[in-house]
């Protein structure tokens, strides 16, 4: 511990007894302490003087700290309102590994994982002024995508890449490049390998993506989690969404429409025809079955068992680029969620109508895990549900959408300053819980700024 300035180090041994940690009390461990003050420091200082303290593991001179200062301070972002923040929020993801740059998934215990990636890169580059960026994450990703595509994952850095989503979304990553950049440079970057990763999933060569004749895509989720909510209890998931998945299915229907896009800027018709006419079989069978008497879609249909719970899953039906619903569903779609889900910070993930509705994320490991996707609010899925909402309501939907942020505005000041939790709770006040800062979270409020920029210039 060092100062720009002459010191004197006062030893005054001290106890404080019965330190109190609440997040700890609120996970189920121990969260009570005792810390050690061994003195403190003391020196003169005039009316107007800057200080530097510095703590290392290693020392420093303390004659430079003030460089030092300046040169860190000029990296930063000034944080001056809410898109400043969150962009500098979207820069500290950023994690380089050798000469490759990944998105990590967020602080303080994740790593660099495949679907949070794909879901984030888009929001945390290209909606935060970071085009340079966004291709370099992409030609670190691309590698490991084709390692996957190959058969090989035992050198790929993306966790989870085998999940059944996951090719999806990084097709869908590539949508957003070409909606924000140009759809003939997506084209000429990414136009191969997309209708490669459909070639893939057609031949039946992802371990659990199996294609059926009706057009639909169906996963296995009943011993190992096959979606985003992947929460497991000894071993099994909590919430086995098996089958037919309806956000899976949404995300294929727009990988289909998306690579017939591509393949016509490649001035391949053929195959441009040839996928829209499987897109629209996909249509019809999603309709047909996820579609059900109550006017919105099954979270996921098996067989002849039907989940009716009300989830966030299907806002992705219509929030996606291409939809596989009609005008009609989709407003029907977006009025049950902001009846059932929405609150001012995000989706819940189960209706409170729903008697597995656990919307507090407290308690110890196991009563987290079993609340983890039952009630709690995950924001990201507000960036699907406010293009969905702008999708129907257009203009007229502008405010609506932008007095949604304000929650998220005052949430900056908590927590992690700057940023968002993973998770909050489902009921008010919508406590903060999980992760201090979560790169899916940050990245999708992003895109919401950047749709409501496009939507008052007449851009969407």
């Amino acid at each position: 511990m060092q100062f720009s300035k002459k010191n004197e180090f006062i030893y005054q041994p001290h106890w404080n007894d019965n330190i109190e940690y609440y997040k700890e009390q609120d996970r189920g461990y121990e969260y009570r302490e005792d810390l050690f003050v061994p003195g403190h420091f003391e020196l003169p200082i005039k009316k107007g003087e800057s200080v530097i303290f510095s703590a290392g593991l290693s020392e420093a001179s303390p004659r430079n700290l003030d460089k030092l200062w300046e040169s860190e301070l000029a990296k930063r972002i000034r944080r001056e309102d809410m898109y400043s923040c969150l962009k500098n929020s979207a820069q500290q993801f950023y994690k380089k590994e050798g000469d490759k740059i990944f998105l990590m998934a967020g602080y303080p215990w994740f790593t660099t994982r495949a679907r949070d990636q794909f879901v984030a890169l888009p929001g945390c580059t290209l909606c935060a002024g970071g085009e340079a960026i966004f291709d370099s994450m992409m030609s670190s990703s691309v590698p490991d995508v084709e390692q996957f595509l190959a058969g090989n994952t035992a050198n790929v850095t993306l966790q989870g890449i085998d999940k059944p989503d996951v090719l999806l979304w990084f097709i869908w990553t590539v949508q957003q490049y070409a909606r924000k950049v140009s759809p003939a440079d997506a084209a000429e970057k990414y136009g191969h390998l997309v209708e490669k990763i459909i070639s893939f999933i057609r031949k039946q060569a992802h371990p659990n993506l199996l294609l059926h004749n009706n057009g639909l895509l169906y996963v296995n989720g009943r011993e190992n989690p096959a979606t985003w909510m992947d929460a497991i209890d000894e071993g099994m998931p909590i919430t086995p969404r098996t089958g037919y998945v309806v956000e899976i299915n949404a995300l294929w229907y727009n990988a289909l429409k998306f690579a017939a896009e591509m393949a016509a800027h490649c001035h391949d018709e053929h195959n441009a025809d040839l996928l829209n006419y499987r897109a629209e079989i996909s249509k019809e069978s999603f309709i047909k079955t996820f579609w059900n008497e109550h006017n919105y879609l099954y979270d996921y249909v098996d067989g002849t068992y039907k989940d009716y719970e009300v989830r966030p899953n299907m806002i992705f039906a219509v929030g996606l680029p291409y939809s596989p619903l009609e005008k009609s569903q989709q407003k029907k779609i977006v009025d049950i969620v902001t009846r059932e889900l929405l609150t001012p910070k995000g989706l819940r993930t189960l209706s409170p109508k729903s008697g597995s509705y656990r919307p507090v994320y407290i308690g110890g490991q196991k009563e987290r895990d079993r609340n983890y996707h039952n009630g709690p609010i995950w924001p990201w899925t507000l960036g699907a549900y406010a293009t969905a909402y702008l999708r129907i309501y257009k203009q007229s939907g502008i405010s609506f959408i932008e007095r949604m942020l304000f929650g998220f505005e005052d949430e900056m000041k908590e927590l992690c300053i700057g940023t968002f939790s993973e998770l909050f709770d489902g009921n008010p006040p919508f406590k903060g819980h999980g992760g201090i800062s979560f790169a899916m979270n940050v990245a999708e409020i992003l895109r919401i700024l950047d749709m409501l920029a496009a939507a008052e210039n007449n851009e969407l």
